[in-house]
């Protein structure tokens, strides 16, 4: 497992990120347990989760994916060895200020957060989407004083616009406040918008890429197939999320994609759910690619793609791929 720095800080993180979002909710305890154990196992040292998590969580089921994350931390003794990194934004309640990136809702927000993970500390803290209610200066000062008062290492945001992440770090600079650190973006081979912009942005100033989304919600392992119905346990039929993840994936251009790649990759012998992760893993800029899982068996398919190298051959077939698929009408708001 090779580990990188994060943007421009000291900070090392593995090239894989551990994904949780399934946790309490897609899989139990004793899986989500298990599948920490097995990813720091083959030396996965940077997690990620969530307040809001798991995904397609109902109300009462927000924050129980950091709660088992914290679980975890304490009875293996892995605190001080882990990376942890979680976020806010999204609704954690149904009070006006249960949600958004204001002064109040970050200073609660990380509190609840450091209680459920049963830490003092987290080392990355990020902004899971943009609050058009909330000017950006009142969110890094808030930041900034976490950071100053111990309880964050380093900030970051994630499913910001170009625009947005470029503002947000003239304001740091300005202001002498923290700055964002790395930006969390969805990527794939179906999806590549960040190049245009973010990559770019990234690359100049120093900031880190922690991709999320490597197989596109598992529609990268080549299990779908055109006209199959929605698989009951799958985040294509999650609560809420089920939906989005569909509009983002579930169509004809992205169901002939993916039969091109598998046939392609097949007859080379690949695994495509490791093509999908080796191709993100060596694309410019990306500092960790986040990997998640709901069944052990998974892994197994998915995790040797961080060995796999592709020639110049399948790195162009993988262009050619994108650059002949229709563009379709992207989805303004994460949730993942």
């Amino acid at each position: 497992m090779k580990t990188k720095r994060l943007g421009r800080t000291g900070l090392k993180v593995s090239e894989i990120c551990l994904g949780t979002m399934t946790f309490g909710n897609q899989c139990d305890e004793k899986t989500s347990f298990a599948i920490m154990d097995k990813v720091f196992g083959a030396g996965v040292f940077f997690f990620d989760t969530a307040d809001a998590y798991p995904l397609g969580s109902t109300p009462e089921m927000r924050g129980s994916t950091e709660t088992i994350v914290g679980k975890w931390l304490k009875e293996r003794k892995k605190r001080d060895a882990i990376v942890l990194a979680t976020k806010c934004r999204m609704p954690i309640g149904d009070g006006p200020n249960d949600a958004g990136l204001s002064r109040k809702h970050i200073m609660s927000a990380v509190e609840s957060s450091l209680r459920r993970l049963g830490t003092d500390y987290v080392d990355l803290y990020q902004m899971h989407q943009p609050d058009p209610d909330t000017p950006i200066e009142e969110t890094l000062d808030a930041l900034d004083d976490v950071v100053r008062a111990g309880k964050v290492r380093y900030i970051g945001c994630s499913n910001f616009a170009a625009h947005q992440i470029a503002k947000a770090l003239w304001v740091s600079d300005k202001l002498g406040y923290a700055r964002f650190e790395c930006d969390q973006p969805r990527y794939n081979i179906l999806y590549r918008e960040i190049e245009n912009e973010i990559v770019p942005l990234c690359l100049a100033e120093g900031v880190g890429l922690i991709t999320y989304n490597p197989l596109a919600g598992g529609f990268l392992t080549g299990r779908y197939t055109t006209g199959q119905s929605v698989e009951q346990g799958t985040r294509f039929a999650l609560h809420q999320a089920g939906q989005l993840y569909q509009q983002r994936y579930w169509n004809d251009a992205h169901f002939g994609a993916v039969e091109q790649l598998r046939a392609f990759f097949a007859a080379r012998n690949r695994l495509l759910a490791q093509v999908a992760l080796a191709w993100v893993l060596a694309q410019p800029g990306v500092t960790s690619a986040i990997l998640g899982a709901s069944r052990l068996a998974q892994l197994d398919e998915s995790l040797p793609g961080i060995d796999m190298k592709l020639d110049q051959d399948e790195m162009s077939f993988c262009d050619d791929i994108w650059y002949r698929m229709p563009r379709l009408r992207d989805q303004a708001v994460a949730l993942r």
